[in-house]
């Protein structure tokens, strides 16, 4: 095939190869963008098609795996690091798994703390974390609210001393 040819050809299939770009932008401009890269690759790929293949088919695998290419150069872009000493990678677009086994243990190791507290620190502190308000909480204990404030705070700074390692 000459290169008139070819040039005649990949011309002639132009306007039949733009829905398939809409198709996978979903956008018009982006789409002309796809198609107009597509051409250029085939133009700089002439020399690998084959006389007696099919020039749609073989354009239309150009413009997938440039789509996908652009794709994937995408999601790299939006993928953030993590600073942290261990280097993850993060998706910013994808879901994440739940780790049911750390958090039981987390949750076991911060229920054993609490139960550890003093039973003056504890029953204040676990109303409030209940939901209760601290006048709610002087009135049922019948003790002020500055007593109630003082050992919710002596409370928390006991168990964040005792659970620094799951802080970490």
């Amino acid at each position: 095939m000459t290169n008139i040819e070819f040039n005649t050809a990949v011309a002639n299939l132009q306007p039949s190869l733009m829905p398939i770009a809409f198709k996978f932008t979903r956008d018009e401009e982006n789409a002309r963008d796809l198609l107009q890269e597509t051409l250029l690759k085939a133009f700089r790929n002439k020399d690998k098609f084959r006389d007696g293949t099919n020039l749609k088919a073989w354009l239309y695998t150009i413009m997938r795996n440039t789509f996908i290419t652009h794709y994937h150069r995408v999601i790299r872009h939006n993928t953030f690091t993590d600073p942290t000493e261990d280097q993850h990678f993060l998706n910013a677009t994808t879901k994440s798994v739940k780790n049911d086994a750390y958090s039981t243990l987390a949750m076991e190791e911060i229920t054993e703390a609490v139960e550890g507290l003093s039973y003056v620190y504890q029953t204040p502190f676990m109303m409030y974390y209940l939901g209760y308000k601290y006048h709610e909480i002087a009135d049922i204990l019948e003790i002020p609210i500055g007593t109630v404030k003082n050992r919710i705070h002596i409370a928390r700074k006991q168990l964040k001393s005792q659970l620094k390692s799951l802080v970490n």
